[in-house]
């Protein structure tokens, strides 16, 4: 981690002080591996994912091509509609993918955001939530080769998982809500009303998953 700087942001509203290091405005103004435009074949790359949607926010579009020998990366560019910490923690994420011959596919899916966040320097809590558009992204894409391969044994699906019945709240809600930075059953609860009133194995559950979303992100 870089010393403690004067704070280059603070929010006129809450206060709250973002730090910045070096490494993260490097990476936003020079972005590593970003592809201006759309490849003009289907074929130009061995894969495509895309997660997000500019019509609600951040979106992440994806484009990899692999060495079929050893399931090496060869390149790994990327798109995106997103601020500033999304642009640097996924030139990074680019990066440490591609360097040295590029990570096997295995490897690179054991890649975590805070692996990420640590090359950088760091992130603000606010923040993090955008590091792990590269994640989702990748994730997407990689399944896209594992598909075109006819891999379909190592395809891995995300599904939300209902945990809160009586106002419809998923464990998807709640990993938002982590990456939003809420850290315990009180702060999710503020976002959410998930789990009051609710029994305690409910409550149990919600705790569960906070702590895992929080041991996921932010280490």
């Amino acid at each position: 981690m870089e010393e403690t700087k004067a704070p280059e942001v603070i929010n006129q509203f809450t206060g709250e002080k973002w730090y910045y290091t070096d490494i993260v405005k490097d990476h936003f103004f020079h972005p590593r591996n970003l592809l201006w435009e759309k490849p003009a074949r289907d074929d130009e790359f061995d894969a495509h994912g895309m997660v997000g949607s500019p019509a609600c926010g951040d979106m992440m579009e994806m484009w990899m091509k692999i060495n079929p020998e050893n399931e090496r990366i060869k390149e790994l560019k990327w798109k995106t509609f997103g601020c500033a910490s999304a642009i640097a923690a996924t030139s990074m994420y680019s990066e440490m993918l591609t360097e040295n011959e590029g990570m096997t596919m295995a490897d690179a899916l054991k890649v975590k955001p805070q692996d990420v966040m640590r090359r950088l320097g760091g992130l603000p809590n606010r923040k993090i939530h955008c590091s792990v558009l590269a994640d989702k992204a990748f994730q997407k894409t990689a399944n896209d080769y594992f598909r075109k391969t006819g891999q379909n044994q190592r395809i891995v699906i995300e599904g939300a998982r209902v945990v809160d019945p009586r106002l419809n709240i998923t464990d998807k809600d709640i990993e938002e809500a982590v990456l939003e930075g809420a850290q315990t059953l009180e702060e999710v609860q503020k976002k959410l009303k998930v789990g009051v009133g609710a029994s305690e194995e409910v409550k149990t559950d919600v705790e569960s998953l906070i702590r895992f979303y929080a041991e996921k992100y932010y280490g």
